[in-house]
């Protein structure tokens, strides 16, 4: 299934039926007296978040969404049906955005939670609604209201527990595989997961967790390079971040740069995003045999009070200290 994150539809409401200008035959009442009825109001357009869905695929093909109009009224004083509501379902985590100011109209992230975005437009009044002593056979009617009408965005923010971060090849994807039944894509060259992945960790009898694979972010991410820009916005939803930084032998970079180039894309994407808990965690230490960029990034952290750790997923070692940490971090 095509991961979509970001759509802009076009939602109208329904429009208000009109009321109806109708005389009732009776004897002795002028013009057999008015008995237009009032029209019906057009149906709401309203978006409401499912836990059923995952993705705002749907969405990307259909771009119109109009709710139904109010009937009119007719004649015996007779009201026009409402109009039926449109609901159109979205996945927790969505975030509904006005298309032409960028103001939020609504935060979806809770199941069934929803709002309105486009009300329907309120029905005309029949002939009969303007009866008076003085006017008892009013001849005129009111139009339908129309209904409301505009261009929003759905951005999708996925909702997780732990974010996973860290330069391409870092060693996400093989992570979430070994600590959950996620099966990301996993290859030796960059950029090989192409949009989040989501895992459920179980750790010990009644505990579990959700950690997010957050494609590969590069330097320049908060611009549009790579991937980052287009995924820096599911980092915002996490509770914690894993930065997971190569420490093999098979690099020539500083570990500590990859790992503060990640932070600093972050601190220009969202300052907010520097202020949530994190740990850094070396990777592949099962191929750093000379230790020099794992003991240089290791003394960082020492030095900063950063919660530090490593492991080899590959060979899952370390991997038990690591869940037991994000599992009593996660409470907290």
């Amino acid at each position: 299934m095509q991961f979509v994150d970001y759509v802009k539809i076009y939602v109208k409401a329904g429009d208000g039926g009109r009321g109806c200008i109708s005389f009732r035959r009776e004897k002795y009442v002028p013009k057999g007296g008015p008995d237009g009825g009032d029209g019906g109001k057009g149906g709401d357009v309203i978006i409401q978040a499912s836990g059923e869905l995952h993705t705002l695929l749907d969405h990307k093909y259909k771009k119109t969404y109009k709710a139904q109009r109010g009937q009119h009224g007719k004649g015996s004083n007779m009201k026009g049906r409402d109009g039926e509501d449109l609901i159109i379902k979205v996945p927790v985590g969505t975030v509904v955005k006005d298309a032409l100011t960028e103001q939020i109209i609504a935060d979806l992230n809770e199941e069934g939670k929803y709002t309105v975005v486009a009300k329907g437009g309120k029905g005309g009044f029949g002939n009969a609604h303007f009866a008076t002593p003085t006017n008892q056979a009013p001849r005129y009617a009111q139009l339908g209201e129309k209904g409301e009408e505009r261009w929003i965005i759905l951005e999708l923010k996925l909702l997780a527990d732990v974010g996973l971060i860290g330069l391409p090849n870092a060693g996400k994807s093989t992570l979430i595989s070994v600590i959950s039944s996620a099966r990301p894509k996993i290859a030796d060259y960059p950029f090989t997961t192409l949009a989040p992945v989501l895992g459920v960790v179980k750790y010990g009898d009644y505990q579990s967790f959700v950690v997010a694979d957050i494609p590969g972010l590069i330097e320049g991410a908060h611009k549009g390079a790579g991937l980052g820009h287009q995924f820096l916005r599911h980092v915002e939803r996490t509770s914690l971040l894993l930065h997971l930084v190569d420490v093999s032998d098979f690099l020539d970079s500083d570990p500590v740069q990859d790992f503060e180039k990640i932070q600093k894309e972050l601190e220009l994407y969202n300052t907010a995003l520097t202020e949530k808990p994190f740990a850094v965690v070396g990777t592949k230490i099962d191929i750093s045999y000379k230790k020099q960029r794992l003991n240089r990034l290791k003394e960082y952290c020492e030095k900063r009070g950063i919660d530090f750790f490593t492991i080899s997923a590959v060979k899952k070692e370390g991997i038990d200290e690591l869940l037991k940490y994000l599992s009593e971090r996660l409470k907290k």
